[in-house]
């Protein structure tokens, strides 16, 4: 009949076996023409060939059959379909083969166009038991089925466009399970005709309801009966139904010789698996007045009566419409419903989630769940939204403004085409599956049943189906995840019409707590006609969406309505957001996350722009903040110009790190080392600025050299936004008046620290000099023989300690390094320390944890003094340094982390005794500092306690990462460390030899 050449040019891949195959054929008299070719345009030609001969081999023995067979080939538009059929699903074919007197639902002028009509195929179902046997109806009624589910598959298969023709398929098949439950259900109910409120009504739910059946879903149905009397009690009513859908159920899908049609599942009544299978009406509203779940909401939306009672049907669909529509005002309805589909998503196995069409990310679930959830919240007052259709639902929803136009086509493009790819996976085998297949040989033939010329490589459709599934997670996460902004914001003034109530309604959905209060922001910045106003409608949905992924969305929308009426008309502020690919988005996240940032954005919007260009977040090193500052002295004079300049690179210096540690651009340690750095600037510009104003009182030139050495906290460079800076007065006179010199070094300490904390328009600088002999009681500014003095003859042991954070960091150099030259021998003692002044540090500590931990949260919470915390690792090492450095000059280091790290080289500590230490004390310096950002507080119970408000923690976990529902982890987190540093602490610091190394 044809060559090899022809076959190959015609689609098959085994040639050979088709010649055979064809040859087979040959005494059937099919128009040997154009067979080949015909076969070839289907999307397994050698299966379908296959299967006509199997098919052929059949019918050949039966005249009639072999007739219409015949007859069927003979035209060109029945062939199409009957070749589709048998070149695409083998489920179908072999159903065929074994039941050839199917082949007449391909007649021509048999084949009825699609038409969703569920009171039609429940008079074709009729029409077929009419004539038959009383046994044989359960398989009359499962043929019939069949044969309309071939003729809706050829019509598939052969449609221009299936993804224009899915809706019309999914609404067929709907309309046929429901004339086929309907019709199964009056057939079980038969032995009860004398008693006909025992007949139960039968309401779809999921796709079913929604008219968007697969070829194999399964059908999800609730059963509702009549309330018991006198006559006839309740119990026995729900005993007969009980009975009648068990006989329903084995008429549709139990064991025979046509094969089962759909699984029935009862899952999503009341109490699942565990609950009543069949209830009354009033049973179910009191369940679902009183305990139902909100997902289960989600799923009554879809619910429709197909069968049975339909009044009483009716009567439990009207019952609970108004449960369902208002069931978004629940209490953290929006947070259950985005916790649920988190839930589905972690179902997934991570080998599957790829290839997963319905649940994987990006798939089915995110458009349903996406539309879902608006129609529940904006369907309170829009009864346009009411549908349980998805593509109704999302038409209705760009229709009325809830979605662009844009996202409503892009989301019902991408849903018709996973649904066009979930038929045909299910269609080849009717197995009810949803992952894309692996081989490249299923995906081609695939690819050729949807669009022969576009997919028929198997890398273009998983290309093209990859792309999608990112579009249909980007715009799940924008719609699902954040506001639904008036659509006045995208769409021209004339399509425009915004109701205030329906957007406050919008934004209570993606979980504003104050939607009014997000109303009026919004309104507030998208009103006006200037170019400004118009930008702002542009970026304002992808703002809000922003803000709605974030921990806070109301602060982070305020906070961007004050920083944009501060920024005005400035028009680089608005393009920068705009245009920019991640200024925008970060600024949303920043805003909802940190009310520090929120609060100092806005004095300096300039920062604005560091946004796009991680370049500029990067902390600075101390050497380029200097060479700023020096810009910056060189146009001031004045003392109070000379150290504002200084004060404001801390501001801008401590905005920049704040916003990288934020944004996760830097660590820790190099947020410590940035905030010490900016200090420094205040602190050099404040000694210059206090020389000058002490020279400007005295009229003179001032006959000492002066230098600052900063102590504590601020000396290990380990400051956090809140610290003080504790810093120690030191001077050599060279004026030959030792009393005027220490009268003018005494100035110089009282000015500076007057300068740099003095209100202005730049942050004070709090300078603490409390660390100076003597305390409070001492000189504030001792010469360098005054200190050597006093060391070598008054030092107590903590001072000692204390020491071992002193470095210079302002003024003198020369008069700095001869301090911390005297200070090196007392700091570092070359006799070994006593016992006595081990036991006066481990005292002091046991003092200092018992007298300053505040009363109220727990020891463990306290960052700073609690078990574990900063204080426990800190003096762990002071206390190795005071006994070791004189003999290990690497130990001689200001830092922590340095000194812990050297303890460890120098064999005092284990590398395991490190790492814990480290890690704590890491975690509760990144803590504070993510504390302060959150709560924008300096107070102590927000900076040095574990946060326990829920609002405050969700921002300090999404700084560190963590998802709102592992919140909690970061304390968790926190605790185990310091667990652990704490049990060190006791070994190494206080001794106590029964703690297991």
């Amino acid at each position: 009949m044809s060559g090899k050449t022809e076959l190959i040019n015609a689609g098959f891949q085994n040639p050979q076996r088709a010649e055979k195959l064809l040859k087979a054929l040959e005494p059937a008299s099919f128009p040997a023409h154009w067979l080949p070719g015909k076969i070839g345009k289907t999307p397994d030609p050698d299966a379908c060939l296959l299967h006509l001969v199997r098919l052929w081999e059949t019918v050949g023995q039966k005249r009639d059959h072999a007739e219409i067979l015949l007859r069927i080939c003979a035209d060109e538009d029945s062939a199409d379909r009957l070749f589709a059929l048998l070149g695409y699903s083998s489920f179908l074919s072999d159903l065929l083969i074994s039941h050839p007197a199917l082949l007449r639902v391909f007649i021509p002028g048999a084949y009825p166009d699609l038409n969703p009509d569920a009171d039609r195929e429940r008079r074709a179902v009729k029409e077929a038991l009419r004539a038959a046997e009383h046994e044989r109806r359960s398989e009359t009624l499962r043929l019939h089925y069949w044969s309309r589910v071939m003729q809706v598959a050829a019509y598939d298969l052969t449609a221009p466009d299936p993804c224009a023709a899915v809706s019309q398929v999914c609404g067929s098949l709907s309309a046929l399970a429901e004339a086929t439950l309907a019709e199964a259900l009056d057939i079980a109910a038969e032995e009860f005709s004398d008693l006909p409120r025992v007949k139960p009504a039968l309401i779809a739910l999921g796709k079913t309801g929604a008219r968007e059946l697969n070829y194999s879903s399964d059908v999800d149905l609730i059963a509702v009966v009549h309330e018991g009397d006198g006559d006839l009690p309740e119990a026995r009513i729900i005993r007969c139904a009980t009975e009648i859908l068990g006989k329903m159920t084995q008429i549709v899908c139990g064991p025979g010789s046509v094969p089962g049609l759909w699984e029935l599942d009862f899952g999503l009544r009341p109490e699942g698996k565990d609950g009543a299978l069949v209830r009354t009406l009033s049973s179910y509203l009191t369940y679902y007045r009183r305990w139902a779940q909100g997902w289960e909401f989600q799923a009554l939306l879809k619910a429709r009566p197909i069968a049975g009672d339909t009044r009483l049907g009716r009567e439990f669909v009207r019952g609970l419409q108004p449960l369902v529509w208002n069931a978004a005002e629940r209490d953290s309805f929006v947070e259950e419903t985005r916790a649920m589909r988190e839930r589905v998503e972690n179902l997934v196995p991570s080998s599957e989630e790829e290839r997963q069409l319905k649940l994987g990310k990006g798939g089915l679930r995110d458009v349903e769940f996406t539309v879902q959830l608006l129609q529940l919240v904006h369907g309170r007052t829009d009864l346009d939204l009411r549908s349980a259709n998805t593509w109704e639902a999302i038409a209705a929803l760009a229709e009325k403004g809830y979605i662009s136009r844009a996202h409503g086509e892009e989301l019902a493009q991408s849903y018709r085409f996973f649904r066009v790819l979930e038929h045909r996976i299910q269609l080849r085998r009717f197995r009810r599956t949803h992952l894309v297949p692996r081989d490249p040989a299923e995906l081609a033939r695939i690819g050729r049943s949807i669009e022969r010329g576009r997919f028929s490589d198997p890398v273009q459709l998983e290309n093209y189906r990859r792309d999608l599934r990112r579009k249909v997670r980007k715009l799940h996460m924008a719609l699902y995840y954040r506001p639904l902004l008036p659509e006045m914001a995208k769409l021209s003034k004339d399509d425009v019409s915004l109701d205030p109530q329906a957007a406050r309604q919008r934004l209570a959905a993606i979980g504003y707590r104050d939607p009014q209060q997000a109303l009026a922001h919004i309104s507030a910045l998208g009103t006006g006609i200037s170019r400004t106003a118009a930008i702002q409608r542009q970026i304002l949905p992808v703002m809000m969406g922003w803000f709605g992924s974030g921990p806070e969305p109301d602060q982070g929308l305020k906070a961007f309505r004050i920083l944009s009426e501060k920024m005005g008309g400035t028009s680089w502020y608005m393009r920068t957001l705009r245009d920019s690919g991640s200024t925008a988005k970060r600024l949303a996240r920043l805003l909802s996350e940190s009310k520090y940032i929120a609060r100092e954005l806005p004095a300096l919007p300039e920062s604005i722009s560091w946004l796009g260009d991680d370049r500029l977040l990067v902390p600075r090193t101390a050497e380029e903040m200097r060479v700023e500052l020096n810009s910056l002295l060189s146009r001031r004079t004045s003392p109070a110009q000379i150290v504002l300049a200084g004060r404001y690179l801390r501001r801008k210096e401590l905005l920049r790190t704040a916003l990288a540690q934020a944004l996760n651009l830097t660590d820790t340690s190099g947020a410590q080392r940035a905030i010490a750095n900016a200090a420094d600037m205040a602190v050099q510009a404040g000694v210059k600025a206090a020389i000058a104003q002490t020279e400007e009182e005295c009229a003179r030139e001032i006959g000492v050299r002066f230098a600052v050495i900063a102590m504590g906290r601020y000396g290990g460079r380990e400051l956090t936004y809140s610290s003080d800076a504790d810093v120690l007065f030191v001077y050599r006179g060279e004026g030959g008046n030792e009393a005027r010199d220490g009268q003018d070094a005494l100035r110089c300490a009282q000015n500076f620290m007057r300068l740099l904390q003095s209100p202005g328009e730049e942050p004070a600088l709090e300078v603490d000099a409390n660390l100076r002999p003597e305390g409070r009681n001492g000189a504030l500014a001792r010469s360098v023989a005054g200190y050597r003095d006093y060391y070598l003859r008054w030092c107590d042991t903590w001072e000692r300690q204390a020491l071992l954070r002193a470095r210079f960091c302002a003024g003198d150099s020369d008069v700095g390094k001869e301090f911390l030259d005297l200070i090196d021998p007392v700091r570092y003692p070359r006799e070994a320390l006593s016992v006595s002044a081990i036991r006066d540090v481990r005292m002091l500590k046991l003092r200092m944890e018992k007298e300053r931990l505040p009363r109220g949260p727990a020891a463990a919470d306290h960052l700073k003094l609690g078990p574990g915390g900063l204080s426990d690792t800190e003096w762990t090492v002071q206390l190795l340094q005071l006994r070791h450095a004189a003999r290990i000059p690497a130990l001689r280091t200001v830092g922590t982390a340095d000194a812990l790290r050297e303890a460890e080289r120098a064999g005092l500590l284990g590398a395991r005794e490190t790492e814990i230490l480290r890690e704590a004390w890491m975690s509760a310096s990144r803590l504070r500092d993510l504390n302060i950002l959150a709560t924008g507080s300096f107070v102590d119970s927000k900076v040095n306690l574990l946060l326990r408000d829920p609002r405050e923690l969700a921002c300090v976990a999404s700084m560190l990462g963590f998802s709102k529902r592992r919140k909690h982890d970061v304390i968790e987190h926190h605790l185990h460390k310091a667990r652990l540093a704490r049990q060190i602490t006791e070994r190494i610091f206080y001794g106590d030899t029964r703690q297991p190394r």
